[in-house]
């Protein structure tokens, strides 16, 4: 069941967002060669605390408050003290914060230091493709002009692995609901977007082939089947009568970190 909120409930989740995207604009310029993930985990902790929040998915028993993948990891990535960030990764940060029961739910990717121009150019397209979806959404559309719309940028146009088996969602009174989005054309239910839809909408790209699995002894993180290096991006977004709004856009109050 798609749950639409009213006015004061998406207050509520933007207000969840800002304290989200203030997170990222903090955290982003720590995440350098050297690091562990279980340190950038811990960082992502104390900011939460401090400003009142929960760790989102901690609610759902993943082991941190962030899911950390880096290179060939698509998603669930577990901070580990004996993971390094290393020059030349890509770092996808998927982090939610539950703030008075009110869930945000974004991702960014850092590139660290010297990485190869191929790589640049997945993030770029990546980023590129998850503007096109949020693009696509607007009430009158369907969940699939969002996925046609991520799926045409990054495997019609750059021959990329578009995830299958993961897809965006609804959010906001909960970390997963109704409706799925996929990244890809698909034969599930395809509804029509409304106003007071509140979506995660999150491209999961790979350079290589598209099919994921489970990483070997974990039960949490996603990676290549072919080892290749993945991309993962993700917005909050409120749709409303006239517009779709990013609620966890790093400049919403003017101070991005540079390049997000």
């Amino acid at each position: 069941m798609i749950r639409l909120k009213n006015e004061d409930q998406i207050n509520k989740i933007r207000k969840s967002c800002h304290e989200l995207a203030d997170l990222f604009n903090e955290i982003i310029p720590k995440v350098k060669p050297g690091v562990s993930t279980w340190e950038i985990d811990q960082w992502c902790q104390e900011f939460c605390r401090k400003h009142g929040g929960k760790p989102a998915w901690m609610r759902e028993g993943f082991p941190g408050m962030a899911c950390i993948s880096i290179n060939e990891q698509v998603i669930h990535g577990i901070p580990s003290k004996k993971r390094f960030v290393q020059d030349g990764d890509i770092v996808s940060l998927d982090i939610g914060i539950d703030l008075d029961g009110y869930i945000s739910d974004s991702t960014h990717t850092v590139m660290v230091g010297n990485v190869k121009p191929e790589v640049k150019k997945l993030v770029r397209v990546t980023r590129e493709s998850l503007l096109a979806g949020i693009e696509a959404c607007h009430p009158g559309n369907r969940i699939s002009d969002i996925s046609n719309a991520v799926y045409d940028i990054c495997a019609n146009q750059n021959k990329y692995g578009v995830v299958y088996d993961y897809c965006g969602h609804g959010v906001g009174l909960d970390v997963h609901e109704d409706p799925s989005i996929p990244n890809c054309p698909s034969r599930g239910p395809n509804p029509r977007i409304q106003a007071g839809m509140v979506l995660a909408i999150e491209p999961m790209i790979n350079i290589g082939t598209d099919d994921v699995e489970l990483e070997d002894g974990s039960d949490w993180t996603v990676v290549t089947c072919d080892g290749s290096i993945s991309c993962h991006e993700e917005h909050t977004v409120a749709v409303f009568p006239d517009h779709t709004e990013i609620l966890t856009d790093l400049n919403y109050n003017g101070c991005a970190v540079t390049g997000f």
